[in-house]
């Protein structure tokens, strides 16, 4: 009829997320957010591996060891421990880790954060299905959930995200057992502290659980294929947490690769590539992780893979195919829980046609969880003397900070990186005790583009370790402009 107008009528749109770790989380909330009809399938549960096995745990058991060594270097600031013995001397008490007791509780904590987990997408609406799912070609998801795999459930969708995970790799030459050799998944299981933990591979997983167990009080050997810990990160970092290990006891075998490791009668035994064998009482693998990509359908919907078998992606977490996305450690991307989250909630933004900021690798925000932390933005020092950016590095000891110096911080340091002519803060490396917090203003500072100037600008609490990065931005106030 002349005159009247018509608003066409829109279907809600339907979203399956297989995977319910952080990137299948976030995706579920946000298109629930959105309006659309969510299906969110899990096989373990929701928080994924990262949740029950992988982040929340190990984080928590990086907490114990920090406690730990917060009681054994208290006396350096004044504060003994004693108790009394029978004739009235005083006694020095040892510290002692209940290994079970611990792991019970991290275990707890980690279930307790998926069950949160759990009633958030259920709060928001998403319908949760318990089972293994796989793609049926691009816009539909079979998911088996009877307990013997013989039951059914079919999800149509316009948008599928995938959010997999990762787990564990494992090596034909040395199998995890469960027992003796073991995945870091696997190492919650264990009821006291291994006697001598042989640790293969020096990447971050590998440095996380070598520092914490170190700090626990366990003998650590952490065997490392390249010329120094954590090949690829920040050199002087590196530097650092090797000098931090090995005064603490732990021997690092550099330029050593294990080639098989074996099983003995109490304990194991791992045999180096020149032919020399260590022994200990365990051994923890953490040679890497591969994607959950296989058997799930995905080269049938025609979503291309790696090499590797990961998903590749583009910055908005689109796949090959226009309504496929991924996120999280199967795709190609960059194995974070937090760029999880990003990619899950950029993903279902960009396909339902909401506001997007596609990710950039160089603003993403990382960290080491070893003693002290190591956390990163940005370029870096590499990167300035490769060429790739055309920055100045400025490197302040913490032992300078006035509050470093009040908690007995003897290990660390602020760098920052900026664009010669403009200041722009372009990256930063912390090396301290919870530098996963203090590195939030300079990750600021790069995702918005702020001068050493401006940082500079800024009020520092007085004293405080974050007043070093203040500091640093003072001193470049000349440097990067002359």
């Amino acid at each position: 009829m002349e005159g009247m107008s018509f608003t066409p009528f829109e279907r809600t749109q339907r979203v399956a997320v297989l995977g319910g770790g952080p990137g299948g989380y976030e995706a579920a909330l946000a298109a629930a957010q959105l309006g659309a009809e969510v299906t969110l399938v899990e096989r373990v549960g929701i928080g994924g591996s990262a949740v029950l096995t992988d982040v929340v745990p190990s984080k928590s058991l990086i907490a114990t060891a920090d406690a730990a060594v917060a009681i054994s270097e208290a006396s350096d600031l004044g504060v003994n421990f004693y108790a009394k013995s029978e004739s009235g001397k005083p006694l020095k008490p040892e510290i002692a880790i209940n290994l079970a007791a611990v792991n019970k509780r991290l275990i707890a904590l980690a279930g307790q954060q998926s069950e949160d987990m759990r009633a958030a997408v259920l709060d928001a609406g998403v319908r949760v299905l318990s089972g293994h799912g796989r793609l049926e070609g691009a816009n539909a998801i079979v998911v088996s959930t009877g307990v013997d795999g013989t039951d059914f459930d079919r999800i149509e969708a316009d948008t599928i995200v995938v959010a997999v995970g990762a787990s564990p790799r494992e090596l034909d030459s040395a199998k995890p057992d469960g027992k003796r050799i073991l995945t870091w998944t696997q190492l919650y299981d264990m009821k006291a502290l291994p006697e001598h933990l042989i640790v293969v591979g020096s990447g971050v997983t590998g440095a996380e659980f070598a520092s914490a167990y170190m700090n626990l009080g366990a003998k650590v050997t952490l065997i490392s294929s390249r010329d120094q810990v954590l090949p690829g990160s920040d050199q002087d970092a590196a530097r650092v947490l090797e000098k931090v290990f090995k005064r603490g006891g732990m021997q690092v075998l550099s330029k050593s690769r294990a080639d098989k490791v074996e099983v003995t009668k109490d304990g194991v035994v791992a045999t180096l590539s020149d032919g020399t064998t260590v022994a200990g009482s365990h051994c923890l693998m953490a040679v890497g992780s591969i994607p959950n990509t296989a058997g799930i359908g995905l080269e049938d919907a025609g979503v291309e893979l790696t090499d590797s078998g990961h998903i590749r992606v583009n910055k908005v977490a689109r796949t090959s195919v226009p309504n496929i996305y991924a996120a999280g450690d199967c795709t190609n991307f960059f194995p974070l829980a937090s760029v999880a989250s990003m990619q899950g909630r950029t993903a279902v933004f960009h396909a339902l046609g909401d506001i997007v900021i596609p990710l950039e690798l160089r603003k993403i925000t990382s960290n080491i969880f070893t003693a002290p932390e190591i956390a990163t933005v940005g370029f870096s020092e590499q990167d300035v003397e490769d060429g790739i950016a055309d920055g100045l590095v400025y490197k302040l000891p913490l032992a300078a900070n006035p509050r470093a110096k009040m908690m007995g911080i003897k290990d660390g340091f602020v760098k920052l990186i900026a664009r010669k002519g403009s200041g722009t803060v372009i990256g930063g490396v912390i090396v301290a005790p919870k530098a996963s917090e203090l590195i939030y203003p300079i990750a600021v500072a790069v995702e918005r583009r702020l001068t050493v100037d401006q940082v500079s600008r800024v009020f520092a609490a007085y004293p405080s370790l974050s007043s070093s990065i203040t500091d640093a931005s003072r001193a470049m106030h000349k440097v990067v402009s002359g």
